[in-house]
């Protein structure tokens, strides 16, 4: 059995009274909840770095048409979000590679039809960011750095 690694993230919202929750999973397993996020904080966690393929996914939900004010243009005033910025594998910050590959899948919260879109660390909509990697970690690393 291999060494285990280390997956963090940093989480924070943008309007701290919004009732938004954030669920993440790892190859299905929920590893994180947290049904409203009021502040920033942190997520660590451990697996083991044994040859496989992986999906990680953060699911935002309790997003409401009321988080979001438009103006008298249809321009948006103010929205609450959730952020998840620094994702770290093993210490190694791997923006880049999320900014390439994740796929953020969407329905604009039930007022358009269902999108995958780019996924630029800012989660406004109910749906689900979904990133694949391979372990050994380091190669996937090396492959997409």
């Amino acid at each position: 059995m291999s060494d285990p690694i280390s997956i963090a993230f940093d989480i924070a919202p943008t309007d701290p009274g919004a009732k938004l929750g954030i669920r993440v999973l790892l190859d299905g397993a929920v590893v994180h909840e947290n049904s409203h996020v009021s502040e920033t904080y942190t997520v660590q966690h451990s697996m083991g770095d044994d040859d496989g393929e992986h999906v990680l996914c953060f699911e935002l939900f309790g997003k409401l048409p009321t988080h979001t004010r438009i103006n008298d243009a249809g321009e948006i005033v103010s929205d609450a979000v959730v952020s998840i910025t620094n994702i770290l594998f093993d210490e190694i910050d791997c923006s880049q590679i999320v900014a390439e590959q994740a796929v953020y899948k969407h329905d604009f919260n039930g007022s358009r039809d269902a999108i995958e879109d780019k996924f630029f660390n800012n989660m406004g909509c109910n749906g689900i960011v979904e990133l694949k990697f391979t372990t050994p970690v380091y190669i996937w690393l090396l492959e997409h750095m």
